[in-house]
């Protein structure tokens, strides 16, 4: 195991490089469309239970499932790996996101209201700061699951760590199969715990003091 990986450190850190470097960039893609539907919906009970719904069916598609319908039309590389991880890292933040904007008490709101501020003002200002916790939440989350469904998107040639494992499996029993699965395997879950950290702090520095007490 020792000598795999010092024959392939470099090509060991270029994948695990492009294995965090996705999951950040589709996260944060994630991010960004789950807060901005759920700053449309939270307001109606109706979009809001389709929203929770479309979430909930969503996490049942198998990723693998997933990867195999996209390559027929999309073909091999990136583009099929980035559409699945971010559609999967999508739908714990947005379920967080509305859950996390539909709990701020409505005198809240009316005090923003009532000194001024304009409807998105009060979005931005207040209720998406009071929601971070939550939203933040979702985003470990989603990180975590990500994490191991963009291994699996390897299967598209997608980049990262997955290719050593898929390519280990292809010639299981042959010379460093099993060192090349369990270098995939032992690296996501070392980028997972790093990711989990950096978000950690990520939520002490960006929590308003008053929330985090």
């Amino acid at each position: 195991m020792w000598d795999f990986v010092r024959n392939q450190y470099e090509q060991i850190l270029f994948s695990s490089w492009q294995h965090f470097s996705l999951v950040v960039q589709c996260l944060i893609l994630a991010t960004v469309i789950a807060v901005v539907l759920a700053a449309v919906v939270y307001r109606s009970s109706a979009l809001t239970g389709i929203a929770n719904s479309v979430s909930a069916i969503g996490l049942t598609i198998p990723s693998f499932a997933l990867i195999g319908l996209l390559i027929a039309p999309l073909g091999f590389g990136v583009v099929p790996a980035v559409i699945v991880v971010a559609f999967f890292a999508t739908l714990p933040i947005l379920r967080n996101a509305v859950v996390g904007l539909s709990g701020i008490a409505p005198s809240i709101v009316e005090s923003a209201r009532g000194i001024g501020m304009s409807r998105f003002r009060t979005l931005l200002q207040v209720e998406l700061p009071m929601a971070w916790p939550i939203i933040l939440t979702g985003i470990r989350v989603s990180a975590q699951m990500v994490m191991g469904i963009a291994a699996i998107a390897a299967y598209s040639l997608g980049p990262g760590l997955g290719g050593f494992i898929f390519s280990g499996l292809s010639r299981l029993g042959g010379a460093n199969s099993l060192e090349s699965v369990m270098t995939g395997v032992i690296g996501v879950v070392v980028l997972a715990l790093i990711l989990n950290l950096l978000l950690v702090g990520l939520g002490r520095l960006t929590t308003p003091r008053g929330i985090r007490v």
